[in-house]
Protein backbone atom coordinates (compact mmCIF):
# COMPACT_ATOMS: atom_id res chain seq x y z
CA UNK A 1 0.00 0.00 0.00
CA UNK A 2 0.99 3.90 -0.18
CA UNK A 3 2.00 4.93 2.47
CA UNK A 4 -0.70 7.71 3.64
CA UNK A 5 -0.23 10.15 6.69
CA UNK A 6 -2.82 11.85 8.56
CA UNK A 7 -1.93 15.69 9.69
CA UNK A 8 -5.52 15.74 11.06
CA UNK A 9 -4.91 16.39 15.01
CA UNK A 10 -6.31 19.34 17.47
CA UNK A 11 -3.80 19.53 20.09
CA UNK A 12 -6.12 20.95 23.17
CA UNK A 13 -2.80 21.98 24.67
CA UNK A 14 -3.51 22.08 28.38
CA UNK A 15 -6.79 19.60 28.40
CA UNK A 16 -7.19 16.18 29.09
CA UNK A 17 -9.23 14.42 26.41
CA UNK A 18 -10.45 11.24 26.30
CA UNK A 19 -9.91 9.37 23.58
CA UNK A 20 -10.80 5.75 24.99
CA UNK A 21 -12.77 4.44 28.17
CA UNK A 22 -9.96 4.81 30.81
CA UNK A 23 -7.48 6.70 28.93
CA UNK A 24 -7.23 10.48 28.44
CA UNK A 25 -4.94 12.42 26.15
CA UNK A 26 -2.55 15.79 27.68
CA UNK A 27 -0.67 17.02 24.62
CA UNK A 28 2.34 19.26 26.01
CA UNK A 29 2.86 22.67 24.18
CA UNK A 30 6.24 21.79 22.65
CA UNK A 31 5.34 22.17 19.35
CA UNK A 32 8.13 21.86 16.71
CA UNK A 33 9.27 20.40 13.04
CA UNK A 34 10.51 17.65 15.45
CA UNK A 35 7.42 17.00 17.86
CA UNK A 36 4.23 17.77 15.07
CA UNK A 37 1.88 20.03 17.63
CA UNK A 38 3.93 18.44 21.20
CA UNK A 39 4.42 15.31 23.00
CA UNK A 40 1.22 13.46 24.21
CA UNK A 41 1.03 12.29 27.70
CA UNK A 42 -1.46 9.59 28.39
CA UNK A 43 -3.41 8.79 31.61
CA UNK A 44 -4.81 5.84 31.90
CA UNK A 45 -7.30 4.53 34.83
CA UNK A 46 -10.21 6.05 36.52
CA UNK A 47 -9.45 5.59 40.10
CA UNK A 48 -5.57 4.35 40.47
CA UNK A 49 -4.15 5.81 37.41
CA UNK A 50 -0.78 5.44 35.16
CA UNK A 51 0.66 8.34 33.21
CA UNK A 52 2.74 7.11 29.93
CA UNK A 53 5.10 9.74 28.64
CA UNK A 54 5.08 13.01 31.34
CA UNK A 55 7.11 14.59 28.15
CA UNK A 56 9.07 17.66 28.39
CA UNK A 57 10.52 19.32 31.31
CA UNK A 58 7.53 22.02 31.34
CA UNK A 59 5.53 23.58 34.35
CA UNK A 60 2.89 24.23 32.16
CA UNK A 61 2.23 20.51 31.38
CA UNK A 62 3.03 19.29 34.58
CA UNK A 63 0.29 21.74 35.69
CA UNK A 64 -2.20 20.41 33.11
CA UNK A 65 -1.25 17.10 34.12
CA UNK A 66 -2.15 17.46 37.57
CA UNK A 67 -5.21 19.10 37.28
CA UNK A 68 -6.37 16.25 34.90
CA UNK A 69 -4.98 13.85 38.12
CA UNK A 70 -7.43 16.09 40.04
CA UNK A 71 -5.97 14.56 43.36
CA UNK A 72 -6.26 10.68 42.23
CA UNK A 73 -3.46 8.23 43.41
CA UNK A 74 -1.23 7.60 40.72
CA UNK A 75 0.48 4.46 40.99
CA UNK A 76 2.77 3.83 38.12
CA UNK A 77 4.85 6.52 35.20
CA UNK A 78 5.64 4.39 31.90
CA UNK A 79 7.82 5.80 29.86
CA UNK A 80 8.64 4.93 26.21
CA UNK A 81 11.98 5.94 25.85
CA UNK A 82 14.76 8.74 27.44
CA UNK A 83 14.35 11.73 24.88
CA UNK A 84 14.00 15.00 26.21
CA UNK A 85 10.70 15.30 24.85
CA UNK A 86 9.53 12.25 26.36
CA UNK A 87 11.17 11.49 29.74
CA UNK A 88 12.37 14.70 31.79
CA UNK A 89 8.90 15.34 33.20
CA UNK A 90 9.09 12.45 35.15
CA UNK A 91 11.14 13.56 37.69
CA UNK A 92 8.63 16.00 39.06
CA UNK A 93 5.64 14.19 38.62
CA UNK A 94 7.52 11.58 41.03
CA UNK A 95 8.30 14.36 43.39
CA UNK A 96 4.37 15.60 43.23
CA UNK A 97 2.73 11.61 43.11
CA UNK A 98 5.48 9.58 44.73
CA UNK A 99 4.69 7.17 41.73
CA UNK A 100 7.87 4.61 40.57
CA UNK A 101 9.14 5.12 36.88
CA UNK A 102 9.14 2.24 34.68
CA UNK A 103 11.02 1.67 31.37
CA UNK A 104 13.03 -0.49 29.83
CA UNK A 105 15.78 1.11 30.62
CA UNK A 106 18.61 3.88 31.22
CA UNK A 107 19.36 6.24 28.24
CA UNK A 108 22.15 4.80 25.81
CA UNK A 109 22.69 4.68 22.44
CA UNK A 110 21.97 1.95 20.24
CA UNK A 111 26.26 1.02 19.39
CA UNK A 112 29.66 2.92 20.42
CA UNK A 113 29.69 6.46 19.67
CA UNK A 114 32.72 6.98 17.62
CA UNK A 115 35.38 9.77 18.23
CA UNK A 116 34.25 12.96 17.29
CA UNK A 117 30.98 11.94 16.98
CA UNK A 118 27.68 14.15 18.47
CA UNK A 119 24.20 13.87 19.12
CA UNK A 120 22.64 16.36 16.34
CA UNK A 121 18.60 16.35 17.06
CA UNK A 122 16.50 19.02 18.85
CA UNK A 123 15.48 16.05 20.71
CA UNK A 124 18.53 14.74 22.36
CA UNK A 125 18.92 12.24 24.53
CA UNK A 126 17.65 12.77 28.80
CA UNK A 127 21.21 11.53 29.68
CA UNK A 128 20.23 11.40 33.16
CA UNK A 129 17.11 9.18 33.07
CA UNK A 130 17.30 5.80 35.03
CA UNK A 131 14.12 4.34 35.50
CA UNK A 132 13.41 2.97 39.13
CA UNK A 133 11.87 -0.82 37.45
CA UNK A 134 13.45 -1.62 33.92
CA UNK A 135 10.65 -3.67 32.27
CA UNK A 136 11.27 -7.23 30.65
CA UNK A 137 9.46 -7.88 27.20
CA UNK A 138 6.27 -8.92 27.46
CA UNK A 139 6.40 -8.19 31.12
CA UNK A 140 3.19 -6.76 32.30
CA UNK A 141 2.37 -4.54 34.73
CA UNK A 142 -0.94 -4.22 36.58
CA UNK A 143 -3.12 -1.55 38.01
CA UNK A 144 -6.57 -0.64 39.30
CA UNK A 145 -9.14 -1.59 36.50
CA UNK A 146 -5.95 -1.60 33.85
CA UNK A 147 -2.83 -4.12 33.25
CA UNK A 148 -0.27 -2.76 30.39
CA UNK A 149 1.91 -4.92 28.49
CA UNK A 150 5.86 -4.30 27.97
CA UNK A 151 6.61 -4.89 24.14
CA UNK A 152 9.93 -3.49 23.25
CA UNK A 153 10.43 -1.69 20.28
CA UNK A 154 13.98 -0.37 19.68
CA UNK A 155 15.03 1.56 16.74
CA UNK A 156 14.48 4.72 17.08
CA UNK A 157 15.71 4.71 20.77
CA UNK A 158 17.58 1.77 22.24
CA UNK A 159 15.25 2.02 25.05
CA UNK A 160 12.06 2.02 23.10
CA UNK A 161 9.32 0.74 24.12
CA UNK A 162 5.44 0.10 23.40
CA UNK A 163 2.64 -0.64 25.81
CA UNK A 164 -0.34 -2.42 25.21
CA UNK A 165 -3.31 -1.89 27.30
CA UNK A 166 -4.77 -5.32 28.08
CA UNK A 167 -8.10 -6.98 26.75
CA UNK A 168 -8.66 -3.34 24.67
CA UNK A 169 -6.78 -3.95 21.63
CA UNK A 170 -4.98 -0.28 22.42
CA UNK A 171 -0.80 0.05 21.85
CA UNK A 172 0.75 2.69 23.11
CA UNK A 173 3.69 3.06 19.87
CA UNK A 174 5.73 6.16 21.52
CA UNK A 175 7.67 7.11 18.52
CA UNK A 176 8.49 3.55 16.67
CA UNK A 177 4.35 4.65 14.66
CA UNK A 178 3.05 7.80 14.35
CA UNK A 179 0.34 8.49 11.80
CA UNK A 180 1.64 11.89 10.90
CA UNK A 181 5.10 10.77 9.89
CA UNK A 182 7.94 8.71 9.39
CA UNK A 183 10.24 8.09 12.90
CA UNK A 184 13.87 9.83 13.04
CA UNK A 185 16.22 6.82 13.11
CA UNK A 186 19.26 8.76 14.07
CA UNK A 187 22.64 6.82 15.13
CA UNK A 188 23.95 6.72 17.67
CA UNK A 189 20.81 6.55 19.62
CA UNK A 190 18.86 4.28 16.30
CA UNK A 191 19.41 1.84 14.65
CA UNK A 192 17.75 0.83 11.23
CA UNK A 193 18.25 -3.33 11.55
CA UNK A 194 16.47 -2.73 15.35
CA UNK A 195 13.91 -0.08 13.83
CA UNK A 196 12.93 -2.90 11.10
CA UNK A 197 12.76 -5.86 13.30
CA UNK A 198 10.74 -3.73 15.38
CA UNK A 199 7.87 -3.29 12.84
CA UNK A 200 7.89 -7.08 12.29
CA UNK A 201 7.48 -7.59 15.61
CA UNK A 202 3.81 -5.14 15.56
CA UNK A 203 3.32 -7.40 12.97
CA UNK A 204 2.98 -10.27 14.70
CA UNK A 205 0.35 -8.39 17.27
CA UNK A 206 -3.47 -7.61 16.34
CA UNK A 207 -3.40 -4.37 18.05
CA UNK A 208 -6.32 -2.57 16.59
CA UNK A 209 -5.48 1.20 17.69
CA UNK A 210 -2.28 2.77 18.10
CA UNK A 211 -1.77 5.89 20.39
CA UNK A 212 1.14 7.58 19.41
CA UNK A 213 3.65 9.83 21.19
CA UNK A 214 2.65 12.65 18.65
CA UNK A 215 -0.18 13.49 16.64
CA UNK A 216 -3.48 11.60 16.56
CA UNK A 217 -4.15 7.40 16.16
CA UNK A 218 -3.37 5.05 13.99
CA UNK A 219 -6.52 3.47 12.99
CA UNK A 220 -4.93 0.27 10.66
CA UNK A 221 -2.34 -0.61 12.58
CA UNK A 222 -1.41 -3.82 10.59
CA UNK A 223 -1.90 -1.98 7.00
CA UNK A 224 0.40 1.13 8.43
CA UNK A 225 3.15 -0.41 9.76
CA UNK A 226 3.44 -2.67 6.02
CA UNK A 227 3.37 0.65 3.98
CA UNK A 228 6.10 1.70 6.76
CA UNK A 229 8.20 -1.10 6.01
CA UNK A 230 7.70 -0.71 2.07
CA UNK A 231 8.61 2.85 2.73
CA UNK A 232 11.75 2.47 4.35
CA UNK A 233 12.90 -0.23 1.94
CA UNK A 234 12.45 2.55 -0.70
CA UNK A 235 14.30 4.81 1.01
CA UNK A 236 17.12 1.83 1.29
CA UNK A 237 16.85 1.10 -2.95
CA UNK A 238 16.77 4.71 -3.46
CA UNK A 239 20.24 5.83 -1.59
CA UNK A 240 21.92 2.68 -3.20
CA UNK A 241 20.49 3.99 -6.77
CA UNK A 242 22.25 7.46 -5.72
CA UNK A 243 25.99 5.65 -4.78
CA UNK A 244 25.39 3.93 -8.02
CA UNK A 245 24.90 7.21 -9.68
CA UNK A 246 27.90 8.88 -8.36
CA UNK A 247 26.75 9.93 -5.00
CA UNK A 248 29.35 9.88 -2.18
CA UNK A 249 28.33 12.82 0.46
CA UNK A 250 24.87 12.50 2.51
CA UNK A 251 24.16 15.49 1.88
CA UNK A 252 24.06 14.96 -2.23
CA UNK A 253 21.84 11.92 -1.45
CA UNK A 254 19.48 13.90 0.79
CA UNK A 255 19.29 16.53 -1.60
CA UNK A 256 18.12 14.19 -4.67
CA UNK A 257 15.66 12.06 -2.16
CA UNK A 258 13.96 14.37 0.16
CA UNK A 259 13.28 17.19 -2.02
CA UNK A 260 9.75 17.50 -0.98
CA UNK A 261 10.89 17.99 2.34
CA UNK A 262 10.77 20.93 5.05
CA UNK A 263 14.26 21.64 4.58
CA UNK A 264 14.39 22.54 8.67
CA UNK A 265 14.20 18.71 8.19
CA UNK A 266 17.36 18.20 6.24
CA UNK A 267 19.22 17.64 9.26
CA UNK A 268 17.39 14.39 10.52
CA UNK A 269 16.97 13.53 7.00
CA UNK A 270 20.67 12.94 6.83
CA UNK A 271 20.87 11.42 10.24
CA UNK A 272 18.56 8.79 8.59
CA UNK A 273 20.19 8.39 5.58
CA UNK A 274 23.03 7.78 7.74
CA UNK A 275 21.31 5.07 9.68
CA UNK A 276 20.40 3.41 6.26
CA UNK A 277 24.17 3.48 5.34
CA UNK A 278 25.25 1.69 8.39
CA UNK A 279 23.05 -1.08 8.01
CA UNK A 280 24.07 -1.18 3.97
CA UNK A 281 28.07 -0.63 5.22
CA UNK A 282 27.42 -3.83 7.78
CA UNK A 283 25.68 -6.06 5.24
CA UNK A 284 28.58 -5.42 3.09
CA UNK A 285 26.27 -3.44 -0.02
CA UNK A 286 28.38 -0.20 0.10
CA UNK A 287 31.86 0.90 1.04
CA UNK A 288 33.32 3.67 3.32
CA UNK A 289 36.91 4.28 5.21
CA UNK A 290 36.51 3.81 8.67
CA UNK A 291 32.94 3.89 10.72
CA UNK A 292 30.25 5.28 8.47
CA UNK A 293 30.11 9.27 9.33
CA UNK A 294 28.07 12.10 8.48
CA UNK A 295 31.19 13.54 6.63
CA UNK A 296 32.03 10.26 5.23
CA UNK A 297 31.96 9.30 1.61
CA UNK A 298 30.73 6.50 0.54
CA UNK A 299 31.25 4.19 -2.81
CA UNK A 300 29.13 0.87 -4.54
CA UNK A 301 30.72 -2.49 -3.16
Amino acid sequence: MALEFDMRFDPKHGEAVEIAAGVSRLTAPNSSPFTFHGTNSYIVGTRSLAVIDPGPADDSHLAALLKAIDGRPVSHIFVTHSHRDHSPLARQLVAATGAPVLAEGPHRPARAIHVGEEYRLDAAGDADFRPDHALSDREIVEGDGWALRTVLTPGHAANHAAFALEGTGILFSGDHVMAWSTTIVAPPDGSMPDYMNSLDRLLERDDSLYFPGHGGPVRNPPAFVRGLRTHRKMRERAILERIAQGDRLIPDIVAAIYRDTDPRLFGAAGMSVLAHLEDLVARGAILTDGPPALEGEFRPA
